[in-house]
């Protein structure tokens, strides 16, 4: 019995010696894939240094984008708090309104002496001073007939104020805001009307331009009545036409409604460019956009105009002339809207004062981009200026 159990003892010894070695290189081949596995996860997670500086730069630009958004942010509070002040601003110093609509301290063009039109290329205008009141003194330019040029040259101003009494008309011309007498736009309709065969005489309101005073609206009705007086008290019975250009036809129409109350109408009224009120221009005027839906806005920015005085009533005004009216305004005036000359033109034409007079409405095509300032350009204006000035009978058309 003990012989054939040891063979089987030996045999099963000799079978388990091999399942021994088995488990053995299986143990050793499971640390090496151990080992393996951790070398691949280390190299998997790459240099350590290089992902450190990736997070750093990471967070860096973060960091620049917050600083970023924070600047914008005080920015956008700052623009906000400026947007919101300002109407009280000038709810509490209505002055600041008054010199928005004048523009007088702003001189354009710089650097031109007023008392030498000839570096415009008016040779044959002369520089006069003249003074209204105490203490205002006005400029004024006097250009005659470009048919006279050459007998001007050289020739002072009481031989330019002879001249006024000569057979050719004379249009009394009344400037816009902002910029002088010599302003281009200005200068190339003085070179216009003095080719047709017109004197123009134009100043500058106190407070523009070389003049001295303080503006208002009171003082530039004065001073252009006074230079009104001037003119008729040297032209004989030569035609005087007034002609207000933007802001000047508030001028023009105060003007022009005095001198019909007091029986010495001009012989015509020509508008360029016109509104109804200041109230109306300034709530249409492209400065007033950003504020034009701001609540209370007549409150903040229309009646400090009203309470500085300031009304260029315009629409009121045509209701008390009584001489012929000739309006001319581009479609495409990005300063005085279109609607704004029409809506004027459409209160005086019918109108009792106008009965016996003829008024006129020219529009210009927005396609020949005349705008606020070039209608001196149209080549149809020396025929229009023909025949509106060359009749005398009641017409209402446009």
């Amino acid at each position: 019995m003990r012989k054939r159990t040891e063979p089987v003892t030996l045999e099963h010894e000799r079978c388990a010696a091999p399942d021994s070695s088995s488990s053995g290189s299986a143990a050793s081949a499971l640390d090496a894939d151990c080992r393996l596995k951790q070398n691949l996860r280390l190299a998997g997670k790459g240099p350590a240094e290089p992902r450190c500086a990736a997070d750093a730069g990471m967070k860096r630009a973060l960091g620049r984008r917050k600083g970023l958004w924070f600047r914008l942010r005080k920015i956008l509070l700052c623009v906000l708090g400026l947007y919101i002040a300002i109407p009280f601003l000038i709810k509490l110093c209505p002055g600041i309104q008054a010199k928005l609509i004048f523009l007088n301290f702003v001189r354009v063009p710089y650097f031109i002496d007023l008392k030498k039109p000839q570096d415009q290329g008016l040779n044959h205008t002369c520089n006069y001073y003249l003074q209204p009141e105490e203490d205002v003194t006005i400029g004024v330019w006097h250009t005659i007939p470009t048919v006279w040029w050459k007998n001007a040259q050289g020739k002072d101003q009481m031989w330019y104020e002879d001249a006024l009494a000569s057979s050719h008309p004379i249009i009394l011309y009344l400037h816009g805001n902002a910029g002088t007498r010599g302003g281009d736009h200005r200068v190339e309709l003085y070179k216009v009307l003095s080719s047709l065969g017109y004197h123009v005489v134009t100043f500058d309101y106190r407070g523009w331009g070389d003049s001295i005073g303080t503006p208002s609206e009171r003082g530039m009705t004065y001073d252009a009545l006074h230079v009104f007086d001037w003119i008729k008290a040297r032209s004989g019975d030569n035609p005087v036409y007034i002609w207000g250009h933007s802001l000047g036809t508030g001028v023009a129409t105060n003007l022009v409604r005095r001198l019909c109350e007091r029986e010495t109408p001009p012989d015509a009224l020509i508008l360029e460019s016109p509104f109804t009120n200041i109230r109306e221009e300034a709530k249409s005027h492209p400065f007033s956009v950003i504020y034009r839906y701001f609540p209370g806005f007549d409150w903040f920015f229309l009646d400090p105009i009203t309470s500085s005085g300031i009304k260029f009533a315009n629409d009121e005004n045509v209701k008390h002339i009584s001489c012929p009216l000739l309006i001319l305004h581009a479609e495409d005036d990005p300063v005085v809207p279109f609607q704004l000359g029409k809506k004027l033109y459409n209160i005086a034409a019918p109108s009792r004062s106008f009965r016996d007079f003829k008024v006129q409405f020219i529009p210009f095509h927005s396609d020949l981009g005349y705008r606020h300032k070039y209608i001196y350009k149209s080549p149809e204006l020396p025929r229009i200026l023909r025949e509106f000035l060359g009749k005398s009978e009641p017409e209402h058309q446009h």
